[in-house]
């Protein structure tokens, strides 16, 4: 086993999670629910499942597409998330408090 990529999987997802959606969502039901080891077990359950599904399209992508042209969609993706947030992320919210 790479235990190098597997130490830097676990930060940057660890990491990535801190304050994420995510952790914040099983937040909100821990305080509304009877049962906090149900909450842990579906979240990581959820968190598990949602990690295999990128892995395996990960995985797939990088057979059918070179290296090289799988990082550059990734950025695309990411730089189009990013100018979504910053000129549309408002809106969104305004929607939300007028709804």
């Amino acid at each position: 086993m790479d235990w190098n990529l597997l130490g830097l999987s676990f930060i940057t997802v660890f990491l990535a999670e801190l304050g994420d959606k995510s952790q914040l969502a099983a937040i909100a039901l821990s305080g509304n629910a009877k049962s906090a080891k149900a909450v842990f077990f579906g979240s990581v359950t959820a968190l598990i499942l949602a990690s295999l599904i990128g892995v395996l399209i990960g995985e797939g992508t990088a057979q059918i597409l070179p290296t090289r042209l799988t990082k550059l969609l990734a950025a695309i993706g990411f730089a189009g998330m990013a100018v979504k947030l910053l000129f549309f992320g408002g809106e969104a919210e305004e929607e939300e408090e007028a709804a």
